[in-house]
């Protein structure tokens, strides 16, 4: 299983399932993230929190804990 978290800046992946529950995945579909649509990942801070991704023409910067929740192809 890849997620969020494995992909590397410049990569462009799409969301393939969103894990966790209740407020959390309510949240992510909140900013845009649902299944089907794709992530570019534009920069990451120096110690790997946060990360930054282009998806629906906005920038959204997510925590690296967030990043593990999201699993892309």
């Amino acid at each position: 299983m890849k997620t969020l978290k494995d992909a590397k800046v410049g990569d462009t992946v799409i969301v393939k399932r969103l894990h966790g529950e209740g407020v959390l995945k309510r949240r992510f579909m909140d900013m845009g993230i649902t299944k089907g649509v794709q992530l570019t990942i534009r920069k990451v801070a120096p110690l790997g929190d946060p990360m930054e991704v282009n998806l629906r023409n906005y920038e959204l910067s997510l925590r690296r804990a967030d990043c593990e929740m999201i699993e892309v192809e």
